[in-house]
């Protein structure tokens, strides 16, 4: 079991795992940027519990990829509580645009996060992008 789950029993059957908290992800994901030597920042705080995640990774030339929630169809069977991500533009975008994007999402769903982190290279340091 990851260190992103954890096992509740639910009365008799086996046990269910339950998705991380999106804050305690947040602060593990921060982390792991800065322990590599990437600049990154909560700019928008969500929900606490389960708030949706939008990853914004500026290139520093004027250029940004954007990494949202997967589908849901994307996510495996085994083990559904997992974050999956999607980038979201086909390739690195201007920043205007990326942020146009991130206002319209917020105007969705006002509990979303965004995560920007700084990184030429366009490094994201997520563990599951599904295409």
């Amino acid at each position: 079991m990851s260190t992103a789950q954890r096992e509740v029993r639910c009365g008799p059957g086996p046990a269910k795992r339950m998705r991380l908290k999106s804050a305690i992800w947040v602060a593990a994901y921060l982390r792991r940027c800065n322990v590599e030597g990437v600049f990154a920042a909560v700019r928008r705080r969500g929900a606490e519990e389960a708030g949706t995640i939008f990853i914004k990774v500026s290139r520093l030339d004027g250029t940004a990829d954007l990494y949202g929630p997967a589908p849901q169809s994307a996510f495996a069977e085994a083990n559904p509580q997992d974050r999956a991500f999607t980038r979201i533009a086909a390739e690195p975008a201007p920043e205007a645009k990326i942020e146009d994007r991130i206002r319209s999402e917020v105007r969705f769903d006002p509990d979303l996060w965004v995560i920007e982190i700084e990184d030429r290279a366009g490094r994201h340091f997520l563990e599951s992008v599904v295409a």
